[in-house]
């Protein structure tokens, strides 16, 4: 997949192309069956498969909702719509200005001039130009005007309710990942840089590799069983995530992540690896000394390793990675 940043990258496919649009966040099982959808019927004409989608959020720039994370970063999202088929990623810089762009300046001068369509394909509630607020009437007048088709997709519900990225935002930041699982499609995961800790958990016997999630949203405090992937390889884990109490004043205002990957020998720094959340093992407590916590996170581990070393669960992170 060909990822361009900025309309003026942006290049004409010779043949022209089918084009969605969307932030796309978490690339949940409602944008997997618009992407898949774009994908098929570009296939099908022998056209290219373009991906639009925004950095920042949106509702970043016109609603100030700063402080809310992502559901992933911007590279764990084009990781995932590159295994969906896509040829072509427009990762488009939303400002202000962007946002002010009139419906049929974006649809002459970015799908038709940039991109020559041939057919859109967007979800029932898509709305676009001048502060969203073009919607389904306009969009259907001017992919007649303009010459090309127009696909909705309904929206994809999960016991009666529509699939939306703040809805799993919600279920992950309260460590509901059962429930995130199956709106996502996949399992919940991060996709992060392991960076210099305090060194901690080297300290204890117990090396671990602190992850930077870049803004994803993450799962409550606590010890997680997790699988890590990087490089093509697999490693059953053990992650915490928290304020590590037992060390250090509650008065600190990020959490770290800290992952043990069993059985590996390495360094991972400045590396990517993505983390798929398997179970939460329990709530982060404060311990009355550092040897109190060696004894409970060997016993973390016992538990990881028997859960982790159940068949199906391999299987399933597979399917899905």
């Amino acid at each position: 997949m060909k990822i361009v940043t900025g309309l003026r990258g942006a290049k004409a496919p010779v043949k022209g192309s089918v084009i969605t649009i969307g932030v796309f966040d978490g690339v949940h099982l409602g944008h997997k069956a618009i992407i898949r959808r774009t994908v098929d019927f570009a296939r099908k004409a022998g056209l290219a498969s373009v991906v639009i989608t925004f950095d920042p959020h949106p509702a970043k720039i016109v609603k100030t909702l700063s402080g809310v994370p992502s559901l992933i970063s911007l590279r764990h999202r084009a990781r995932l719509i590159e295994e969906l088929g896509a040829d072509i990623l427009l990762v488009v810089k939303f400002t202000r200005a962007f946002s002010k762009m009139p419906a049929e300046r974006f649809v002459k001068d970015v799908l038709v001039g940039k991109f020559r369509v041939k057919r859109l394909c967007v979800g029932e509630d898509f709305c676009f130009g001048k502060d969203a607020a073009a919607g389904m009437d306009i969009l259907r007048k001017l992919s007649a005007q303009y010459g090309f088709k127009l696909t909705v997709i309904k929206q994809v519900r999960s016991s009666g309710r529509v699939i939306s990225s703040s809805a799993i935002r919600k279920l992950i930041a309260v460590g509901k990942l059962d429930q995130a699982k199956r709106l996502l499609g996949r399992p919940v995961s991060v996709l992060g840089t392991v960076v210099r800790g305090s060194g901690i958990g080297r300290g204890l016997g117990f090396p671990t590799a602190n992850v930077n999630p870049h803004h994803e949203v993450i799962p409550s405090r606590g010890v997680y069983a997790v699988k890590v992937f990087f490089d093509g390889k697999e490693f059953d884990s053990i992650l915490n995530i928290g304020f590590r109490p037992t060390f250090y004043s509650s008065r600190d205002k990020e959490p770290t992540i800290e992952v043990h990957l069993f059985g590996f020998k390495g360094n991972l720094y400045n590396k990517d690896i993505e983390v798929y959340f398997v179970k939460k093992l329990r709530d982060e407590v404060r311990f009355r000394s550092e040897s109190e916590l060696a004894r409970q996170i060997a016993k973390d581990m016992k538990t990881a390793r028997q859960l982790l070393f159940h068949p199906g669960v391999e299987k399933i992170l597979y399917k899905s990675a």
